[in-house]
């Protein structure tokens, strides 16, 4: 765990500049360094530099902190892992739910593909279009040139056509 007086946050905090640690060495830029580089700066603008760059380091450290007392430490992993794989029972009932749900899929895709038979061919592309592309009638008219009312009285001759099929015993 990194110790506190290490951090960035207390180099740059009990530091009279603005320190930057960077992967090769750490830099302080110091009242004087700031004033000569900007001329038309004062003391006051330094502090505010100083200050912001303090709380900017307070907050990496604080999430610093918060993860490093997220970390598990490592004893104890391995039986811990071992805990984790499923049970050969449990591969069993996921393979069978599996098979079950591709079979039941399998055959709601055949009732569809039955009740889209029974409708025309007009029917079908307009019943397509509103339910699975979410077209409404007027988008539908407007894309095949037709009135709306005529979507609409053909959109409920499908749906009665779909309903009387599935009523069926």
């Amino acid at each position: 765990m990194q110790h506190f007086t290490n951090s960035d946050y207390a180099l740059n905090k009990y530091s009279e500049g603005i320190v930057y640690r960077f992967a090769d060495g750490i830099v302080e830029v110091t009242l004087a360094d700031y004033i000569a580089e900007n001329p038309g700066k004062s003391k006051a603008d330094f502090l505010a530099l100083k200050e912001l760059s303090d709380g900017i380091y307070y907050t990496q450290d604080r999430a610093y902190s918060a993860q490093t007392k997220k970390n598990t430490p490592i004893d104890g992993v391995d039986e811990f892992l071992l805990c984790l794989v499923p049970s050969a029972e449990e591969i069993v009932f996921d393979v069978v739910d599996a098979i079950a749900e591709s079979e039941q899929r399998q055959e709601q895709l055949n009732i569809v593909d039955c009740v889209l038979d029974k409708l025309t061919e007009v029917q079908r592309r307009r019943y397509l279009m509103h339910r699975l592309e979410g077209k409404t009638t007027r988008e539908i008219a407007a894309a095949e040139g037709c009135s709306q009312q005529s979507v609409v009285e053909c959109l409920a001759g499908a749906d009665k056509k779909i309903k009387k099929f599935l009523s069926k015993p």
